[in-house]
């Protein structure tokens, strides 16, 4: 893409929105190197890897980044034998920290079965370096002080260091409470010169203490004395800390060794961590800007819906449909100035770029683009003092360059074509430049002032008018386009609204001829058409998003009816069983104390009434629908004869006896198939009468077959419901039948919709419709048949 059209188009600016999301250098680096790309196959990815970042950060809500540095010049120094500095090595151990955490969260994310492709590509090429990042976290604090921990020999040094420095200070304490020490001090304080332990003492009593000066105050009247009795104490704490940098410097110098040992794996984690912050950067700017994924094309085809423009507030930009590259490849805008004609063409190009460069666009989902070689632009004025150019001229200097170059796989885009010479050879010349484009196959959108233009569009095939929607009442543009109506000056309505006399407008009305008249009224006609297509349309979508709602809730009602009625019925259910084991216990009883009275007593109580009794006691219980088993029925054997209607178990279907095969198969006909079962499988339903038995077979499935003119699948399975379906058309078709009725009900709506869908491609079927309000409405389909 050429730099200039990146400029013109305020590419820059899109970027300069997208670094601000990025989490390290790494991933700033990337933005500041971005380019829309021009094959289709990397746009597709880097589509893919926003979409994807964007739905971890739907799902988890932000990612594990923190800690990640730019660690890649100091890797490389290690690796050539630099000793790293310790805050160095920090950012080495967050780099490390970084990664490990990233990796364990996609690893999470998969064992949570949440779909992704190219997040666990990078998380596997992350290597984990544990024992580097726990032995430079034991080493170094974070804000880059070794620690005593990280060696014996170090923690043995600042025991020393501490030991001699509180002696010091014992000392020199001890002189600062003496009597004479406000007389001869400046200030009861110890300090610190040349690393070494001092008291402030008066120039006078310079002899008083004795040792080494080492500096003096502005006015020379204070000096910084090193006493005698401290100056050994000085010296070894001195020579403590010489052996503490060299044992520091051992130190960081190992550990700087094993991340030039490890260098390739801490480069790599590098890349692969700048990479994913590089996709989360583009997917967090495509949430501010609550962008989608658009689908991509080779086809040179766009389809935007409700597109706005990234770098206009959300509240103030107007969201447009643009649509090129099926019906017509070019677009020429035509109306007044500041009416919003520049903004829908950069809306379209920034968007095409955003999209080649792999970020989601302010669009609605479903929204496409195409992936082009080259996006060239001409818009704005670029009048050139320095290069004595003219706007005409500096315009026809991109025009000319834009015709070298463009071919089919670009998209060009016209602001003002041919403005800022004679109406009359502008208009001819932007004519000529449209035709030279669109003969060589690009997509074009192109704006201009001049009417000329609005007759293109007509006259033209694959070439469609457009105009930005100009509010007569308001004087001021809406900045909606409208796509296929041309522009219109509204010169007189304006002067009207604005006071000019009557009479003045109709005399220039007189001025304009039949045709320029007859023009505008068409274009008003069309606006106004447009207009209310849209308005009607968007009253439809909230119907039916109300209904649709209210379906939903209907169906939640439903489904709380059912719960609450089964459990209502096991309750029931619950209650009357343990009634009935209390009944049963009790009368076990009973018939225990008779049992009992009766050898006691001698009573004469027979077993077999006792036995009755009981019989009659477990009769008399009633039978739940719920718990009641159904036990099968034993089939009854009848001896099958041709024309006996059966049911075929296997299939569940019923069909009629053609003739027996041989001892284990009959011939079956069900429907309009014919087909070999075996009588195993076949169940026995009822003989036809005698007359019907003497009619071939072949004559009873004609006219004078009786089938019912409707059919009942209410309280059916949908499988078994469309079984029946078939079936019952194949033998309403074989009766002769003109029309039939389907009853299905209304319920939740799936088993009208299976009988719909399948009556749609049934080759019996000539027409369907539901019921009238007297047919049972839209809980029955009327089918007209062939």
């Amino acid at each position: 893409m050429q730099q200039k059209v990146l400029h013109v188009l305020e590419y820059e600016k899109v970027k300069e929105q997208l670094i601000k999301h990025a989490s390290s250098t790494l991933g700033k680096e990337k933005v500041k190197a971005l380019v829309p790309s021009s094959e289709y196959q990397e746009v597709a990815v880097s589509q893919e890897q926003t979409d994807e970042a964007a739905k971890v950060l739907r799902l988890k809500g932000n990612i594990p980044l923190g800690g990640l540095v730019d660690i890649r010049a100091t890797v490389k120094r290690a690796k050539i034998g630099g000793m790293l500095r310790s805050v160095e090595l920090i950012e080495v151990a967050g780099t490390l920290y970084a990664g490990r955490q990233m990796k364990r969260f996609i690893e999470k994310m998969i064992e949570e079965e949440i779909e992704l492709s190219h997040l666990p590509i990078l998380a596997e090429q992350i290597v984990v370096i544990h024992d580097l990042e726990r032995r430079i976290s034991e080493c170094i604090d974070d804000n880059g002080y070794v620690l005593d921990s990280a060696s014996e020999t170090l923690k043995g040094i600042r025991q020393q260091l501490r030991t001699t420095e509180a002696r010091v200070r014992d000392k020199l304490e001890s002189m600062i409470r003496s009597s004479n020490a406000s007389k001869m001090l400046s200030d009861a304080i110890i300090t610190i010169r040349n690393d070494r332990f001092v008291l402030p003492v008066k120039q006078e009593y310079r002899g008083s203490y004795g040792g080494i000066v080492h500096d003096q105050s502005s006015s020379g009247a204070t000096l910084f004395i090193e006493p005698q009795v401290v100056v050994d104490l000085n010296n070894t704490l001195q020579q403590a800390k010489v052996r503490e940098k060299v044992e520091i410097d051992r130190i960081l110098a190992k550990l700087s060794n094993e991340v030039a040992e490890n260098s390739d794996d801490l480069l790599q984690n590098v890349e692969c961590l700048a990479n994913m912050d590089f996709m989360f950067t583009k997917a967090k700017y495509a949430k501010q800007i609550k962008g989608i994924k658009p689908i991509v094309n080779q086809e040179g085809v766009i389809r935007l819906f409700k597109a706005r423009h990234p770098l206009l507030p959300e509240s103030e930009v107007v969201p447009n449909d643009i649509e090129l590259g099926t019906d017509f490849t070019t677009i020429v805008i035509t109306g007044p100035n500041t009416g919003g004609k520049t903004v829908a063409l950069k809306t379209l190009g920034l968007c095409t770029l955003m999209a080649q460069s792999g970020l989601h666009i302010p669009a609605l989902d479903g929204s496409e683009v195409a992936v082009f070689k080259a996006v060239y632009a001409d818009i704005g004025d670029e009048q050139s003092i320095e290069q004595s150019l003219s706007t005409f001229s500096s315009h026809m200097v991109n025009i000319v360059d834009i015709l070298h170059k463009v071919d089919d796989e670009s998209l060009v885009l016209f602001d003002e074509l041919g403005a800022g010479t004679d109406p009359q050879e502008g208009a001819a010349l932007a004519i000529s430049i449209l035709d030279e484009v669109y003969s060589r196959g690009a997509r074009v959108v192109a704006t201009t002032h001049y009417p000329e233009l609005k007759a293109y569009g007509y006259n033209r095939d694959g070439v469609i008018n457009a105009s930005v929607e100009f509010d007569i009442t308001t004087l001021s543009p809406t900045y909606k386009l409208l796509i296929g109506v041309p522009g219109r000056s509204n010169a007189f309505e304006i002067s009207k609204r604005l006071g000019l006399q009557e009479n003045v407008i109709q005399k220039a009305r007189s001025q304009m001829s039949d045709e320029s008249n007859e023009v505008d009224t068409m274009i008003a006609s069309l606006e106004s058409s447009k207009k209310t297509a849209e308005i009607e349309l968007m009253e439809s979508e909230k119907i039916r998003h109300e209904a649709e709602k209210l379906h939903k809730e209907l169906q939640r009602q439903i489904i709380e009816f059912n719960e609450q009625r089964d459990a209502l019925f096991e309750k029931a259910e619950r209650k009357a069983s343990e009634k009935l084991e209390e009944a049963n216990r009790e009368a076990e009883n009973i018939i225990r104390d008779l049992r009992k009275l009766r050898k006691e007593q001698h009573a004469q109580v027979k077993e077999h009434e006792l036995i009755d009794a009981k019989k009659r006691l477990e009769e008399a219980q009633p039978v739940f629908e719920k718990s009641k088993k159904v036990e099968k029925k034993q089939p009854v054997k009848h001896e099958l004869q041709p024309g006996d209607e059966v049911k075929v178990i296997s299939f569940d279907q019923k069909g009629h006896l053609v003739e027996k095969v041989n001892d284990q198969e009959w011939q079956v006909q069900m429907g309009i198939l014919k087909m070999k079962v075996k009588e195993k499988d076949l169940e026995y339903i009822k003989r036809p009468k005698q007359q019907m038995q003497e009619k071939p077979l072949a004559a009873v499935k004609g006219k004078d077959y009786h089938i019912s003119l409707e059919l009942d699948l209410r309280g059916e399975r949908f499988e078994n419901a469309l079984l029946r379906v078939e079936k019952y058309l194949d033998d309403a078709v074989l009766a002769g039948y003109p029309r039939v009725s389907i009853i299905h009900g209304k319920g939740t709506g799936a088993l009208r919709t299976g009988v719909k869908e399948l009556l749609k491609n049934h080759r019996s079927v000539k027409s369907t419709r539901f019921g009238e309000a007297s047919e049972g409405g839209t809980g029955v389909t009327i089918v007209e048949l062939k």
